[in-house]
């Protein structure tokens, strides 16, 4: 893996130009928001990538032809705990395959608690995602930033970032959220029916299963009036059975206007 290493020390965030070991420029640099502190003490900061023009990466759950983003945080210190809040992703098409992400800048705002109130956060943390033009490339970048200060006042990229999350459930006016499971040669076929609002031209629908080892197809989506339906495919890539849990599974459906994020979904 190529290695980019962004530093924030003493509050300060920049880019650092990328590390190229075999003389191929890497189309990504990222720094560290510091961001400010919250009323309940935690601090919200943020990574901000910024990708050269025609490239692109993925959402957490990045469909068929993405590369799902994993965080280590673990040589961080004075760091209790993390919480990211993606921004409303795009859908790709690109060669007959879809994937969902994001290109240009992507401010991904992380709620951090720390260990011990009133102490700087060093925050050491690692990123494997990958990014694609033409070419995919898995890569890894390296975040070394010490966060300190107490300032109140929103970062302004920070707030703007947060402020494209998915709407909840209740903000889109959803009514019902339904789930239809049955059994496949290979697993689980899941149908989702979620009653809501228009969220704008041609609906997406990206289901996940709250497991781990959970493949899941890309999500045949129609609606039919008052509702949108979209039927996916689970298997499990260890082999083994699935074993859902209604409360866990997450239903994302992405639209022209906004995205909507829906936690569970009751039997039919």
């Amino acid at each position: 893996m190529r290695k980019l290493l962004c530093s924030a020390a003493l509050c300060t965030s920049f880019s650092l130009p990328v590390v190229a070991q075999d003389h191929f420029e890497m189309p990504v640099t990222a720094d560290v928001l510091p961001g400010w502190v919250q009323a309940d003490g935690s601090r919200m900061a943020a990574l901000r990538l910024t990708l050269a023009p025609g490239w692109k990466t993925y959402w957490r759950a990045p469909g068929d032809a993405g590369i799902p983003p994993q965080f280590d945080w673990s040589r961080s210190k004075n760091l209790e705990a993390t919480s990211i809040s993606w921004p409303a992703p795009k859908v790709f098409d690109q060669n007959g395959m879809r994937s969902v992400g994001y290109e240009d800048t992507l401010v991904i705002p992380v709620r951090i608690d720390p260990a011990r109130d009133g102490e700087p956060i060093h925050l050491r943390a690692k990123m494997a995602l990958g990014i694609c033009s033409d070419i995919c490339i898995p890569h890894e970048l390296e975040f070394d930033a010490e966060i300190d200060g107490d300032t109140l006042t929103p970062t302004p990229a920070i707030a703007a970032a947060l402020a494209q999350r998915p709407y909840s459930a209740s903000e889109a006016g959803v009514r019902a959220a339904e789930c239809n499971i049955s059994p496949t040669a290979d697993g689980l076929q899941i149908e989702a029916r979620v009653t809501m609002p228009s969220a704008g031209g041609k609906e997406y629908v990206v289901i996940e299963p709250g497991l781990g080892d959970i493949w899941v197809s890309e999500a045949k989506t129609k609606r039919e009036g008052g509702a949108v339906i979209a039927t996916s495919e689970m298997i499990n890539v260890q082999g083994g059975p699935i074993a859902l849990d209604r409360s866990a599974i997450r239903i994302t459906v992405l639209g022209s206007k906004h995205a909507v994020d829906i936690r569970g979904c009751s039997s039919r």
